[in-house]
């Protein structure tokens, strides 16, 4: 299709008449909106929950198991000159 012939078609669709809306189809749109936002926003709040669970998991673990502190040796070295 040559320019001509993609101007011919873009007028003919701007001189249509314009498409009806249905009038409920903003009041079904602003529903789903809200239903994903609400959706999101538990989301969004779960996984938070689920880090400071995790966050506190790992603090309580390391308290308790102390990971930096060495181990106590299970030989013990050998006794000379007694």
């Amino acid at each position: 299709m040559n320019q001509r012939g993609r101007e011919a078609a873009v007028r003919q669709i701007l001189e249509r008449r314009p498409v009806q809306v249905p009038p409920e189809l903003c009041a079904d749109a602003m529903r789903r909106g809200g239903r994903m936002l609400r959706r999101r926003t538990a989301a969004r709040q779960l996984m938070w929950l689920v880090l400071l669970a995790a966050v506190i998991a790992f603090v309580v673990w390391a308290t308790m198991a102390r990971p930096w502190v060495e181990p106590p040796s299970e030989t013990t070295p050998p006794l000379t000159g007694w």
